[in-house]
């Protein structure tokens, strides 16, 4: 299983619930994710990022269908890019310690 965490700190002008509503709808057209979070930081520590995407897929090829869907690029460009102020992301095969 693969892995993708995305951290993105926005502009506090950012429409928080927009982002949130749209990238929760992105199961529903993407059966290639197994598993999804996303959700605003919960402001418990200092210089947290503001966002975060966790995303689980059975392989690579899953996790590009998502990255190069157009409903998903169309939630970068319009909602998240205009207020993006930083972002790391990784991808990584998720190991579990048995």
């Amino acid at each position: 299983m693969l892995r993708h965490v995305s951290l993105l700190t926005l502009s506090s002008d950012a429409d928080f619930d927009a982002i949130e509503h749209a990238l929760r709808a992105l199961p529903a057209r993407l059966p290639q994710l197994l598993d999804y979070r996303v959700g605003r930081d919960a402001g418990i520590d200092e210089g947290n990022t503001t966002f975060a995407v966790v995303a689980d897929f059975e392989d690579a090829e899953g996790y590009l269908v998502y990255r190069d869907d157009p409903e998903h690029k169309r939630i970068a460009a319009e909602l998240i890019r205009p207020h993006l102020q930083s972002r790391a992301a990784a991808q990584y095969e998720i190991w579990r310690a048995s």
